[in-house]
């Protein structure tokens, strides 16, 4: 029997403690899950029905039908297809077999000279190691370890992130270890760790996020904060801090993906690859994007963060003009079901789902998504910046512009700023502050001057504002990227979800000249 975890796909399999998808517990009989860890103990072999029975119900006699029944079920459990199977494949009069690629978070890695080194998952992988007391009160120690906890929690919300539990990371509590040896024992090439120090009624919180393969760091801060309600402090450290490595991690990633060849790269490196070209907001950037995640799609059919990425961007790109809305859209919403079909609780479908329903003005079912997103990933500033962007094209402006600043607040140099920047200016629009509307498109030209859906809300906001000349001059800018810009266009590609918000923002293209 299995006496290791594994893992495959998006999946960990520990015989102790079960299956997981992520950070959710994927729930198995105890034959199923006897079975799974049998035949995941002896990837590629074939082994026959008897043996199969002997491992799994050695003290009684069973037929056919118990062993087809887990076989089922393990299907089912880990959304695999008999015909086209990815981890379990029947061979004829001749048996099953386990086909899954694994990626063991518990395989000794056969490397050079570093001997019971752990191989690392198919995926970003972090330790975050317990928080160093500083302080001269001993008893401070249970609020070191609560944050340690809380950001294990936090991260393992999101789902393309393989967090290594707190039992493992927790051995290595008061003791002096260089992150290199925590990579090769716990197999994770990024570590988080940090220290907290009290003095008097203020606290210090340093975290830092360090490369653990290489030993470079990629992030660090410092936090002061007043000692009043000890859960509040922690609560705010952890949204911080969690909010602040994501993105982060997904620059590391796209640049170490970058630095391979296309040939070499698994499904994460491909998703991390795209996401490097998407953060610039151009017609070219997408194009490269949208084309890596289809290949990545092609290669990895079931790989739920390549389908919703593609989705979302196929989606975004029908909105800004740079694809044909309805190939966009027909595209989008084949990838985003799929999506959420193999991981619903992954925000990433959430918001591709939502991005579908808001440009086919389906209001309730896009705000749905998006907020199920934010409720999946609360510590997500990305999540927050598009559920800002669902709320202001539905002309609630108030809270889509408290969603927006909550996620500058969480992530405040986020490679999506632009993003949550045109929740805000879509709100004001909205709502008829079209002097804000004209300054916050302004700051996004100047962050991202590729972002067309900013460039036409400036364009409008300037007439409205009076300023027609301005706005007309603007206009040719604007039409030279996007000669097919028309009011017909309008109608159909910009996601406004009432005809009150539509015409509003068509009285303003119309001053601007557009026809």
């Amino acid at each position: 029997m299995l006496d290791r975890t594994l893992t495959f796909g998006r999946f960990s399999l520990d015989p102790r403690g079960g299956l997981m998808s992520g950070a959710r517990s994927v729930r198995l009989t105890p034959k199923a899950l006897a079975l799974l860890s049998f035949m995941a103990g002896r990837p590629g072999e074939v082994i026959g029905k008897e043996e199969l029975f002997g491992a799994v119900w050695p003290e009684v006699t069973v037929g056919d039908a118990a062993l087809v029944t887990c076989i089922q079920e393990l299907r089912k459990a880990l959304g695999d297809d008999a015909r086209r199977p990815r981890y379990i494949e029947t061979l004829h009069r001749r048996g099953y077999r386990f086909i899954g690629k694994l990626a063991a978070a518990a395989l000794p890695a056969a490397t050079d000279d570093k001997a019971g080194a752990l191989a690392l998952p198919d995926r970003p992988s972090i330790a975050v190691l317990p928080f160093a007391n500083m302080s001269e009160e001993a008893d401070q120690e249970y609020f070191a370890d609560g944050i340690s906890e809380d950001l294990i929690t936090g991260l393992a919300r999101i789902h393309w992130l393989f967090v290594i539990a707190r039992n493992s990371s927790f051995v290595y509590k008061d003791r002096a270890v260089d992150v290199k040896q925590v990579s090769r024992e716990l197999g994770v090439r990024y570590v988080l760790e940090g220290s907290v120090r009290r003095a008097g009624k203020r606290i210090r919180i340093s975290a830092q996020l360090i490369d653990a393969v290489t030993g470079g760091h990629h992030w660090a801060e410092r936090y002061d904060r007043e000692l009043g309600d000890i859960f509040a402090v922690q609560d705010e450290i952890t949204r911080n801090v969690v909010a602040a490595i994501e993105p982060r991690l997904l620059a590391a990633e796209g640049i170490r993906a970058l630095s391979r060849s296309a040939g070499d790269l698994g499904a994460w490196e491909r998703v991390a690859r795209a996401q490097t070209h998407v953060w610039r907001l151009t017609r070219a950037d997408y194009a490269t994007a949208i084309e890596g995640l289809t290949e990545a799609v092609e290669a990895y059919p079931d790989y739920a963060p390549a389908r919703s990425r593609l989705a979302f961007r196929l989606l975004f790109a029908a909105h800004m003009g740079w694809v044909d809305r309805d190939a966009g859209l027909h595209r989008g919403r084949e990838h985003a079901i799929r999506a959420v079909a193999l991981d619903d609780c992954d925000s990433w479908g959430q918001t591709a789902v939502g991005y579908l329903a808001m440009m086919e003005r389906r209001t309730e079912p896009s705000l749905a998504a998006f907020r199920r997103a934010v409720e999946l990933n609360p510590n997500s500033a990305t999540t927050h910046g598009d559920l800002s962007r669902g709320l202001a094209f539905a002309g609630h402006d108030r809270e889509a512009i408290a969603h927006a600043e909550h996620a500058i607040r969480l992530s405040p140099m986020d490679p999506d700023m632009a993003l949550f920047l045109g929740g805000i200016a879509v709100a004001h629009y909205g709502a008829g502050r079209y002097a804000e509307a004209v300054q916050v498109s302004e700051q996004i030209s100047r962050l991202r001057p590729g972002f067309q859906g900013a460039q036409r809300l400036h364009c409008a906001s300037l007439a409205q504002s009076g300023r027609t000349d301005e706005a007309r001059a603007y206009l040719e800018i604007v039409k030279r990227e996007q000669p097919q810009l028309s009011i017909e266009w309008i109608r159909g590609s910009v996601p406004y979800q009432t005809e009150e918000l539509m015409e509003r923002f068509l009285q303003g293209m119309r001053k601007a000249g557009l026809e």
